[in-house]
C-alpha cells in the first residue's frame, strides 16, 4: 500500500500491538532481554521523580513534537524496551 500525500498508511492500535509484540518474540529468540512498558490507566509516570523529569522535558520547545508521539507510542504498547541506567537510557519500539 502507498503513501497518500506523504501520510503513512493507518496502522490500529490492536495491529501495533500485535507486531510489538512479535517483535519482543523475536528478540527474545534471539537472547536479548526486553523490558516493555506497560501504562495502566492515562498517567505515564507515578513518582515524584517520574512527574519531575517528564515536567522538565516539556519545558524544552524542541521536543514539542517529539513528546506527543512519544505518549503515543507509550499508551498503544508500541514500546517494547525501555531500560535506565546511571548515566545511560535505552529503548525500543516497534518497527512499522
Amino acid at each position: 500500500m502507498g503513501w497518500y500525500y506523504d501520510y503513512k498508511p493507518y496502522v490500529s492500535v490492536a495491529e501495533r500491538r500485535r507486531q510489538a509484540q512479535r517483535e519482543m518474540e523475536k528478540t527474545a529468540q534471539a537472547g536479548a532481554c526486553r523490558l516493555p512498558i506497560v501504562i495502566d490507566g492515562r498517567t505515564i509516570a507515578k513518582t515524584f521523580w517520574g512527574k519531575a523529569w517528564c515536567e522538565n522535558l516539556e519545558s524544552y520547545s524542541d521536543y514539542a513534537n517529539r513528546l506527543p508521539r512519544g505518549r503515543t507510542y507509550v499508551r498503544n504498547g508500541s514500546v517494547v524496551h525501555l531500560e535506565i541506567k546511571p548515566g545511560k537510557i535505552t529503548g525500543a519500539r516497534e518497527r512499522l
